[in-house]
């Protein structure tokens, strides 16, 4: 729980914000996606420091402690949105002494993209990004990989898992089926329903809804949009139509697809050719 009235910040979160601060480094500031918690990007938040940056990986508000806690209570993770979890990142980013470096992966990547939108990122990598509001490409692999929670409206307010097959089909299809079944029992935990519901919607809101994106904004800073070449979830079609929209920014936009990775591509044994990638973009703007 949060220490004062009005902050979504648990303690262990403004702990990591204090060691940020403490640092005088450049932060990178870690955004994990459904199916996720933020103890995932270990491995790429102990790449980061040893080239000469101070990482922080919020989780989502509320979110349990544990892959063993979070299986034990998927309500945990019933009826998060979009916006909310977009405001606890940035009430986090606005504690730091200086801009931090964003990445993000899936819904992560989205959010990255708003937070980018808002103006305070220093730099931006999203990887594999959910479809924000005018990216129109929904390929079948991309349904059908949501289909465990978009085929039942009620789960719009739960929190739902998969499945070990609806795993390997939208996040391990590239991998042999003994790292998949290692992903899936060492990382696998339910997910919000909501989001889903919220970016396959979103075009047929007129309002726009939560998956906006201000790609627009001059201050947006630099961007790099990272695809897995054969991602079921987040397929290149998305991914493309997202550089084209923010390609149109002032600022530096690029994208990479890697070749024969899925969805697990920052998790699974690969992950850290798609960090060499981000460390790479990162430090041609931070110095």
């Amino acid at each position: 729980m949060s220490e004062s009235t009005g902050s979504t910040l648990a303690d262990w979160e403004r702990e990591e914000i204090a060691r940020a601060n403490a640092s005088d480094l450049t932060p990178v500031v870690f955004v994990h996606g459904l199916w996720l918690l933020s103890s995932s990007w270990q491995p790429w938040r102990d790449f980061f420091e040893d080239n000469g940056f101070i990482t922080l990986a919020p989780g989502w508000p509320d979110d349990p402690a544990t892959v063993a806690e979070a299986r034990e209570h998927p309500e945990a993770f019933a009826k998060k949105m979009v916006q909310q979890v977009t405001d606890h990142y940035l009430e986090a980013i606005a504690a730091l002494d200086q801009a931090p470096v964003v990445i993000g992966h899936s819904f992560g990547g989205l959010i990255a993209q708003k937070i980018a939108g808002e103006g305070v990122a220093a730099a931006t990598v999203s990887i594999d990004n959910a479809p924000f509001k005018g990216v129109l490409p929904l390929p079948a692999s991309a349904l059908k990989s949501a289909a465990p929670v978009l085929s039942n409206p009620a789960n719009a307010k739960r929190g739902v898992a998969l499945t070990f097959e609806q795993f390997q089909y939208g996040w391990a299809n590239a991998l042999d089926e003994s790292e998949a079944r290692r992903l899936y029992e060492t990382l696998h935990v339910p997910a919000a329903g909501a989001p889903l519901f919220q970016a396959a919607f979103a075009n047929f809101n007129p309002f726009g809804g939560e998956t906006t994106v201000d790609s627009k904004n001059p201050e947006r800073g630099p961007m790099l949009i990272i695809g897995g070449e054969q991602d079921h979830t987040v397929p290149p079609a998305i991914t493309d139509a997202s550089y084209r929209i923010q390609s149109k920014n002032p600022g530096t936009t690029e994208e990479i697809t890697i070749p024969n990775r899925g969805h697990s591509l920052t998790i699974d044994s690969g992950w850290r050719e798609v960090a060499d990638e981000a460390l790479a973009f990162v430090q041609r703007f931070i110095q």
